[in-house]
Order: structure tokens, then C-alpha cells, then sequence
């Protein structure tokens, strides 16, 4: 429900934007979280994209995808560069292996400066923290302590929002 109406408020506060400061849904466009998050861009009237991966246990994207707007990957490389080239933030809901994937992958680039910075939300703190330690890294010595701050844990969909947007403030 929160991806849902996460990405209805998004789609909403966008639509009478500029198209070049305009923000859009983009999942990996298979059922759950992603499903919701399709649902809410398209209940507020907006088109949202799916990059959606060939799989072994074959995956159609959910019927909220904007159909000219969905694309399919055999590649997760190539799935995750074409993300990472259009992404203005990444909000993570709990997920599994592949949400993981894309999580570290996003941080990663960003704190290597080999992608541009972008908000990265972490929603559900209490599923996140109990998943991620990640100040065993800063204790460990294997990362720095302001790499801690390239996420935030948020359990607000209007605190989200607002976070991403007070990202892009001058």
C-alpha cells in the first residue's frame, strides 16, 4: 500500500511539471511492490516504465505498466547501466536478492563517483535495519563513515517525498 500510494503522490506532484524536471515510476515491472508502484503512477494518470529481466520462471510485466514504456532485459548488467543512466532517486521497499542487487549496486556507483548522486531511500526501516548492519563496514574499516550517509532509512511516504525533493532544492 505505501509503494502504491508513494508512487501516486510522485506521479501526481509531477504532472504539471516541466518534462525535463519531471520525475517518473520505474520498477522492475514484475507483481508485489513493483506491481503497486505501477498501480499508483497509473491511478494518478501517469505512464510509468518497466525494466523487466528474462527469467528461468518466465516474468510478464503486471498490468500497470504503460505497455510503450516496458522493456525487457536478458542481461542484468545492461538492465541495471539503463537504470542508473535515467535515475533521479531510488526508493528501496523490502525485497529480496534482487532489490539487494540494485541497492548496493546504486551505492556503489555513487560512492565511487562513477555515477551521479541520487537519493536513495531505504523504506521500512525496521525491515532494513534488521536486514543491514552496515556500520559493521565502518567498524571493519571497509567503508567510510559518511558512506552512511548516502541512504535513509524512511518509513513515510510524505517524509520520502519530501527527502528526495529537499535533494533537488538549490
Amino acid at each position: 500500500e505505501n509503494a502504491r500510494v508513494f508512487a501516486q503522490m510522485v506521479s501526481r506532484a509531477c504532472s504539471c511539471l516541466p518534462n525535463d524536471e519531471k520525475l517518473f515510476i520505474c520498477t522492475g515491472g514484475g507483481p508485489g511492490i513493483m506491481e503497486a508502484a505501477n498501480r499508483g503512477a497509473q491511478e494518478a494518470g501517469a505512464p510509468s516504465v518497466a525494466l523487466n529481466i528474462a527469467l528461468p520462471h518466465e516474468q510478464h510485466p503486471n498490468p500497470y505498466v504503460t505497455p510503450d514504456l516496458s522493456f525487457k532485459f536478458h542481461y542484468f548488467a545492461l538492465r541495471k547501466m539503463h537504470f542508473m543512466m535515467r535515475a533521479r532517486a531510488l526508493v528501496a521497499f523490502p525485497g529480496g536478492f534482487g532489490t539487494l542487487d540494485e541497492l548496493f549496486e546504486t551505492l556503489t556507483l555513487i560512492q565511487c563517483k562513477k555515477a551521479k548522486p541520487v537519493p536513495v531511500v531505504l523504506f521500512g526501516s525496521e525491515y532494513w535495519k534488521r536486514v543491514l548492519n552496515l556500520s559493521v563496514l565502518v567498524e571493519e574499516g571497509v567503508i567510510s563513515p559518511e558512506d552512511l550517509d548516502l541512504f535513509q532509512f524512511i518509513d513515510d511516504v510524505d517524509e520520502a517525498w519530501h527527502f528526495i525533493q529537499g535533494f533537488y532544492k538549490p
